[in-house]
């Protein structure tokens, strides 16, 4: 973990250092590629966002008890998802390398990749069946179902300049916040909290995971290409029509011009990237993230003081402060 949400997760710290362990284990080891393709993956490290968030929901809706095998098993099965749908955008979008990781097609080919993306979704599915908690079980199909969609539509509005910013919301929750609102309601159900408090669980997450992807969008805009680990710009190159993009086009027609065409032209790419930093479409997205990062926080009015609650709060200003 970074240094910077390292602090935030201190309330959970020691569960997410088991859930690594953990990980590695549960994957198994049928096939030796399989193993090294998931293995590779794990070892790399990385925030671990979303199983934190699963324990930090568990113990703030658990209080004086201590978290449940299932919750620890569910934070495995978010990971397993989240690290599978990881695996095929990597072939999806041909990229070589994860922040600065080679990525497992790099590695071992698109063959292993897809087959490693496709083992870790049927592990998370045998492992959710066992939780023996029908409602989760829907919770989390439902979210790889949702990857799926999100995908699809992604690739059908390529460089589609009639794309609708409430069509680019659903897209990102589709994309990420399905498996961040999804995962935290599970976690309040393994606590048998009340539907009520269940459902704003699923509130946070939703709206921290839009909050999440536009700083995400923004950042492709604003970041170098050494913080991205891929080339800045790059959703726009590829026709991804994000926040940014669409809040400059309603300054920009030109923009809309380029994008029609699909940067066929020589320095079509160039000019449609000073086009958007020339625009509001920077600021309009940051002020977008902020409300959605307000609603995350508003959800947690009803969550018994905790320290996890703290860290909570604290995700929300830390999904903002990736910007600056």
């Amino acid at each position: 973990m970074t240094s910077i949400v390292k602090p935030l997760f201190s309330p959970v710290e020691q569960d997410l250092s088991t859930l690594t362990n953990n990980l590695k284990q549960l994957i198994g080891a049928q096939h030796p590629i399989l193993y090294a393709a998931a293995e590779h993956l794990f070892g790399a490290g990385g925030k671990r966002i979303r199983p934190a968030i699963v324990f930090l929901v568990a113990r703030a809706t658990m209080r004086d008890q201590d978290i449940t095998q299932r919750h620890r098993r569910l934070a495995e099965i978010t990971e397993m998802i989240h690290t599978a749908s990881l695996v095929h955008d990597d072939v999806v979008d041909e990229a070589d390398s994860r922040r600065g990781i080679p990525t497992v097609h790099s590695n071992f080919g698109n063959k292993i990749a897809i087959l490693a993306g496709d083992f870790l979704f049927a592990q998370s599915s045998w492992y959710l069946a066992n939780l023996d908690n029908l409602e989760v079980v829907k919770l989390l199909s439902e979210v790889i179902k949702d990857f799926a969609e999100g995908e699809i539509r992604q690739g059908l509005n390529s460089f589609d300049t009639g794309f609708t910013l409430e069509a680019y919301l659903q897209k990102s929750y589709y994309k990420t916040a399905s498996l961040v609102a999804n995962s935290a309601k599970a976690a309040a159900i393994l606590s048998d909290t009340s539907a009520a408090l269940a459902q704003q669980m699923y509130n946070y997450g939703k709206h921290l995971g839009l909050a999440f992807q536009i700083v995400d969008d923004i950042l492709d805009f604003t970041a170098s290409a050494e913080v991205l680990g891929k080339p800045a710009g790059s959703d726009l190159a590829s026709g991804n029509i994000t926040a940014p993009a669409l809040f400059a086009m309603e300054e920009k027609p030109y923009l809309t011009t380029l994008l029609d065409r699909e940067f066929a032209e020589e320095d079509d790419l160039e000019q449609a990237l000073a086009l958007v930093k020339d625009s509001q479409g920077v600021v309009r997205s940051r002020e977008l993230a902020s409300h959605h990062s307000l609603l995350a926080r508003e959800a947690l009015v009803n969550l018994p003081g905790s320290e996890s609650k703290e860290a909570l709060m604290d995700l929300t200003e830390y999904v903002l402060s990736r910007l600056y």
